[in-house]
């Protein structure tokens, strides 16, 4: 793979270090009482003993859409959490100690994405009766439950199924997804019969209760590669009120060029917003992630201005960047918006004429894009 053009490309790494201070992942101090006591109904022993925090805005606040992840301890959770929006190493993860405290976090400060994710420990039992269940799932847009494929997951769907029927009774606009982690070290197969397994038990469990009609997807996730950030593109798009819009967009995009596949990423956590109605393989996606990867990179080293790099903003109006693989396919990325870049993939041929219906039609989605996020602030 050979890389050319890149020109003060992608990145605000920066300020990553910085940003993820101030995203504060909300393990606050157990002194936080008052503002916990809406949790906890004055239970004590969801304080300080337990290591739960409390949390720095009252429910009068800012409304964000809200992202639970669950599951039993030492199943994946705040791996999952640390890697996707942190940047953290797969290999650094081991190091990480189990979550005793709920973990808020706002993802909003660095990303275009802007909601909030919640990490519930695995040996928290949040329907103790003193505890106000209601409340979690009255604002949640979507519920992650992690469950690791590489051990006895009887339990696990045991909690799943309570978990879903207790949050579907509260809110039954929640989206439930079920994350088959750790499938790096199962083969095709065994990875094929563990989510047909999985899918099986749960959805009988349902029929048993009578709630067929509640919708769990299923997803094979793993730290090591990116199935991860594509599983949690596919959460996020589910509560982006104007995914339609943009998905129009890109398909109008594509039928006016000669573009064959293209995609709408947040640049700081890789996560696609939109595609195409055209099918998404891992391949693609991979290649899409590590070229974002290649931008910031190469941005950081060469993309700042040289007499005062700290003013500077290695990702402007300016950002773009092609690499032509050696299948005659050039990928070509180029900025929408701060957070957004779209990332294209086109033939060889179709980008050596420099087709003027690519420009044209580049430059309107751009505007169009620009426009929707201006009168939303951002997508929420």
């Amino acid at each position: 793979m050979t890389s050319e053009g890149v020109s003060n490309c992608c990145g605000e790494a920066e300020e990553k270090e910085d940003d993820n201070e101030d995203m504060a992942m909300g393990c606050y101090d157990d002194d936080d009482d008052d503002d916990f006591s809406a949790l906890t109904e004055g239970n004590p022993e969801w304080g300080s003993e337990d290591g739960v925090l409390g949390f720095n805005e009252g429910l009068s606040g800012e409304v964000k859409p809200r992202v639970l992840l669950m599951g039993l301890r030492r199943s994946g959770k705040s791996s999952i959490q640390k890697v996707v929006f942190h940047k953290m190493s797969p290999n650094e993860t081991l190091f990480l100690e189990s979550t005793n405290k709920i973990c808020r976090e706002d993802v909003s400060s660095s990303s275009f994405v802007s909601f909030q994710i919640w990490d519930f420990p695995g040996q928290i039992d949040f329907f103790d009766p003193t505890f106000d269940y209601e409340m979690i799932f009255r604002g949640t847009g979507a519920l992650i439950f992690v469950i690791d494929s590489q051990d006895d997951y009887v339990e696990a769907l045991s909690r799943l199924h309570l978990t879903v029927t207790r949050a579907y009774k509260v809110n039954p606009d929640i989206h439930f997804e079920v994350f088959i982690h750790k499938v790096d070290g199962l083969s095709d197969d065994h990875k094929i019969e563990k989510q047909g397994d999985i899918r099986r038990r749960a959805s009988d469990d349902l029929a048993d209760a009578r709630l067929e009609r509640i919708h769990l997807s299923f997803y094979l996730t793993s730290i090591y590669d990116h199935s991860i950030f594509e599983a949690f593109s596919k959460v996020v798009q589910k509560l982006i009120p104007q995914l339609p819009t943009l998905e129009n967009l890109l398909n109008i995009f594509i039928s006016n060029s000669g573009i064959e596949k293209a995609f709408l990423f947040d640049v700081v956590s890789k996560i696609y917003i939109a595609t195409d109605s055209s099918p998404v393989d891992m391949q693609t996606y991979e290649l899409c992630c590590d070229m974002i990867d290649v931008v910031i990179d190469i941005s950081c080293i060469y993309g700042l201005a040289e007499e005062d790099p700290a003013v500077g903003s290695p990702y402007d109006k300016d950002s773009m960047a092609i690499i032509r693989l050696n299948n005659t396919t050039v990928v070509y990325l180029k900025e929408v918006t701060k957070f957004l870049a779209m990332v294209c993939f086109l033939r060889e041929e179709s980008f050596e004429r420099k087709d003027l219906r690519v420009v044209s039609a580049g430059v309107r989605y751009r505007r169009l894009v620009k426009i929707i996020t201006k009168q939303s602030n951002r997508l929420w």
